[in-house]
């Protein structure tokens, strides 16, 4: 898993060219059940800090959840902020962090969105199909869509509905906590990753390789801060 298959595309600095490098990807994106269920998976996060972006890559036995490694990347942000367009951002430093990891995923999970997303490529989305492999989009806030506010239990669920389609679920992963929303990248359809996702949180709101993606994200954060 190269993160030359990202930036040996030559990334464009203008809205023109993005757009049909965007819709290139769009279309390898596939919603299908999930062929296999997984035995490893990574937790994905990406986060800025001034003119740098921080990637990072936790992987877990699953179902166990056991942590088995972390990988990491810092990379300069060369790509302008375009809303709609921030896996653009992103996306080198989380394939770095993904290369660095000593064994590859089954699946991946995304601090973000899958196909929940205005143009239906959210991070999980965009790299998931652009490195051919099962992906969840696990977000803490809605970007699009409406739904009615799924049962108080773990486990409840709701459609998440944007322009008259299914594009995810709202899950409350913990009794009585906010809900998270699914939505599958690619590779996975929504019943998939909603089952991944409970899987992944049996005490916490969050999946357990968000948390300890995430934990490390702001622990990188702080040491560059510092300097």
């Amino acid at each position: 898993m190269d993160p030359e298959i990202i930036t040996g595309l030559r990334w464009p600095r203008d809205k023109e060219k993005i757009y049909g490098i965007q819709e290139e990807i769009i279309q390898r994106v596939r919603i299908e059940p999930l062929l296999a269920y997984p035995s490893v998976v990574a937790g994905v996060d990406a986060s800025f800090t001034d003119d740098r972006i921080i990637g990072v890559a936790c992987l877990m036995g699953f179902p166990g959840l056991d942590c088995l490694e972390d990988s990491s990347a810092v990379t300069e942000s060369e790509f302008p902020y375009v809303t709609g367009y921030l896996s653009f951002r992103e996306g080198p430093a989380v394939a770095k962090a993904l290369k660095g990891l000593k064994r590859m995923p089954d699946l991946l999970i995304f601090d973000g969105q899958g196909i929940a997303h205005p143009r239906g490529l959210g991070i999980a989305a965009f790299m998931g199909a652009l490195l051919d492999m099962p992906s969840i989009g696990c977000a803490k806030t809605r970007l699009v869509g409406e739904y009615v506010e799924p049962g108080p239990k773990r486990g409840d669920y709701s459609p998440l509905i944007h322009k008259g389609v299914e594009v995810g679920a709202v899950l409350r992963t913990q009794d009585n906590v906010k809900p998270l929303f699914v939505s599958p990248g690619h590779r996975i359809d929504i019943k998939g990753a909603v089952d991944i996702v409970l899987a992944s949180a049996p005490k916490y709101r969050l999946t357990e390789p968000i948390r300890r993606a995430d934990a490390l994200s702001r622990k990188i954060k702080m040491e560059i801060r510092k300097g």
